[in-house]
């Protein structure tokens, strides 16, 4: 797994302290992208939280899933959240070590007050001193929020006196991008009022009920105020894959005023499937995001593969990513009459921004939102094994085309039959026989994918036995 170190520097630490006209929390901001280009510690808000104690809690779930391996926990992990400012609302998003499960905060408009929000994205300090101010929270006394410098720290201070080195695996940053993918492909299953959210998440096993939990893909399905639990996928259902995931809920259950729990489509005896968990909190909403299985991050799902994969989705995003503008609601058929594009060349083009952290999907809204993810996320495209060795496929000439019916030359001589039915591509290689396509194409189908659509970078194709 292709690692690298990040750094993120800021001018102080976060920090909670009282002072004689109440408590302060000061979240302090590295670099990042703002509408007037990149700044090395931009501001996004100062005001105050309508509700303190919930939204601390909430950040503290957030950090939890930045700090936890899920899968192999004896590994250490600490990652910085990303906050974004969208004009209305406050986001922060964190992804955990393992790649499996995916944070967001978003503070709305009613949670927050007095302050106007601003537009950009840039990581946030989230110290362990901070962690443990958070934690000892205990009134709703008022409280000022200042996400970024303040004016002193603008105007005294030369350079950054905090700098992390933070691992960056490029998975970490693949899971971003496929995340996205995913969840646009969700709709609401069930929804439940407080109490029924209380006794179900806490009577989760590896959540506080101790039960042991079956082998195999857990499911549950709505049944009257709540969700009961079912041995198989069955229509209506929603997979719940490693309830010890949803771990970090429990510091907002309290709070919870409903849960709301989206997924697939998924029809009788269907594979496991990632599905998000969302808390509905007063002024404010924490959605955890869980991949397929405990073991399974979200960098091999492989649903941003076909748009990488064209030329013309790259095209298409150039045009897509100058009407973003910082938007808290990007939706596919306002976009598409701007544009002048088809809604699926716009969707394309949305995967395409997602792959570069350009975009999120926001499930309770069923729309994108634009944010600028502070890392080297270009590495998500150029590092991704799967696309790397399906354009190597085609610069060697190795896809043979003869109507519905193609022929790929794999590097030790096999030749692997790629068939399509109706635009869906099926392949006779091992990664087809075991995934079926349900975790994206497997290179060779890529290949002729990429050679059908004209999308191979200046090379030769084999087309009927013929270079063209």
């Amino acid at each position: 797994m292709t690692r690298s170190l990040q750094a993120v520097a800021y001018r102080r630490p976060s920090v909670l302290q009282s002072s004689a006209d109440g408590r302060r929390l000061g979240l302090e901001t590295s670099r990042g992208a703002t509408p007037t280009g990149v700044e090395d510690h931009p501001r996004f808000f100062t005001g105050f939280l309508t509700s303190p104690q919930i939204t601390a809690a909430a950040l503290l779930a957030v950090a939890d899933v930045a700090a936890a391996r899920y899968y192999q926990p004896q590994l250490r992990a600490s990652l910085d959240p990303v906050v974004t400012g969208n004009g209305d609302r406050l986001r922060f998003e964190s992804f955990s070590g393992c790649g499996g499960v995916y944070a967001r905060l978003d503070v709305l408009t009613p949670g927050l007050d007095g302050g106007e929000v601003g537009h950009g994205t840039t990581n946030v300090d989230v110290n362990n001193p901070l962690r443990e101010a958070l934690s000892r929270l205990g009134t709703d006394d008022p409280l000022h929020l200042r996400v970024g410098p303040d004016e002193l720290a603008v105007t005294t201070l030369d350079g950054p006196v905090v700098e992390k080195k933070v691992p960056l695996p490029d998975r970490w940053l693949r899971g971003f991008a496929e995340a996205q993918v995913i969840a646009a492909g969700f709709d609401l299953r069930a929804e439940l009022p407080a109490d029924e959210a209380v006794r179900f998440l806490r009577g989760l096993s590896g959540t506080g009920g101790g039960r042991r939990a079956p082998a195999g893909p857990r499911w549950v399905v709505p049944a009257g105020r709540g969700l009961r639990p079912t041995t198989r996928a069955v229509p209506g259902a929603v997979c719940l894959p490693g309830p010890e995931r949803l771990a970090a809920l429990q510091r907002v259950l309290r709070h919870a005023t409903a849960l709301r729990v989206y997924g697939p489509a998924v029809g009788g005896g269907a594979a496991a499937t990632a599905a998000a968990w969302e808390v509905v909190l007063p002024g404010m909403r924490l959605t955890l995001t869980l991949s397929p299985d405990a073991a399974r991050g979200f960098s091999g799902e492989g649903g941003v593969l076909d748009a990488l994969a064209t030329e013309e989705a790259a095209e298409d995003a150039e045009l897509i990513a100058v009407l973003l503008a910082w938007e808290p609601r990007i939706e596919v058929a306002g976009l598409a009459a701007a544009s002048g594009l088809a809604p699926e060349r716009v969707r394309a083009a949305l995967v395409r921004l997602g792959t570069s952290g350009r975009v999120g999907y926001d499930t309770a809204e069923a729309a994108y939102f634009h944010r600028e993810l502070p890392y080297d996320a270009e590495r998500v495209e150029r590092h991704n094994p799967r696309l790397r060795s399906a354009r190597a496929l085609v610069a060697a000439g190795a896809v043979t085309l003869a109507g519905t019916l193609a022929t790929v030359t794999a590097e030790d001589g096999h030749a692997h039959r790629v068939r399509d039915e109706a635009g869906t591509l099926s392949c006779s290689c091992l990664w087809w026989a075991r995934y079926r396509g349900g975790r994206g194409p497997c290179k060779h189908a890529l290949a002729v994918r990429m050679v059908r659509r004209g999308a191979a970078t200046g090379q030769d194709m084999v087309i009927d036995g013929g270079v063209r």
